[in-house]
C-alpha cells in the first residue's frame, strides 16, 4: 500500500521557505516510497489548523496527516486542540511512542502535548516544529505507519 500524506506546518513565524521540519518530513516520507499529496504552512490558529486538517482528510483524501509544530507549552500552541476538534477518536499509543523515543534523547520530550487521532480513515499525527525533533519523532513511529494504513483501510492484521 502506498500511503498518501499531507503535511501541515503550524507556525506564526515560518513560511514554506523556512519550513525545514516540513521539508525533512517530505524527504522521509518519499524515502519510504510513500506520496506527499500536500504540504502547507498555516498560522498558529485553532480554526485555521482544524480547517486545514479537514481539507487534508476530506478533500485531499490523505491517509495520514502530519501536523508540524504547535504542540508545546507556548500560549499560541493549539495544534492538539485543533486536532481533537475535527477527529473522532484518539490513538494514544502513537503519541506515547514519540515521547518515549524522544525521552531517550532529551528530557524536554515530556513537555510535548502532541496527540494522534483518527478522522474516519485518516490518521492525524502531531509532530514537533523543529526539524531535529520532527525527525526524531518520525523515527519513533515510522515502522508502524504502513500497518496503520492497512488497518484503517479495513485490511486486517495480516499485512
Amino acid at each position: 500500500m502506498t500511503l498518501k500524506f499531507a503535511i501541515i506546518t503550524c507556525s506564526d513565524t515560518r513560511s514554506m521557505k523556512e519550513d525545514t521540519a516540513g521539508a525533512a518530513l517530505e524527504e522521509l516520507i518519499k524515502k519510504e516510497g510513500w506520496k506527499v499529496a500536500s504540504h502547507i504552512v498555516v498560522q498558529d490558529d485553532r480554526v485555521l489548523i482544524a480547517g486545514s486538517i479537514l481539507e487534508a482528510c476530506d478533500e485531499i483524501g490523505a491517509d495520514i496527516v502530519l501536523t508540524c509544530g504547535g504542540s508545546g507549552l507556548s500560549p499560541r500552541d493549539v495544534t492538539p486542540e485543533a486536532t481533537r476538534d475535527v477527529c473522532n477518536r484518539e490513538v494514544p499509543g502513537i503519541a506515547e511512542a514519540m515521547r518515549y523515543h524522544s525521552l531517550q534523547i532529551t528530557p524536554y520530550a515530556m513537555l510535548s502535548r502532541a496527540i494522534a487521532a483518527q478522522r474516519g480513515n485518516t490518521l492525524v499525527i502531531n509532530l514537533p516544529g523543529s526539524e531535529k525533533a520532527a525527525r526524531e519523532n518520525w523515527e519513533g513511529i515510522v515502522s508502524a505507519l504502513g500497518h496503520a494504513g492497512h488497518m484503517m483501510a479495513g485490511e486486517g492484521h495480516d499485512k
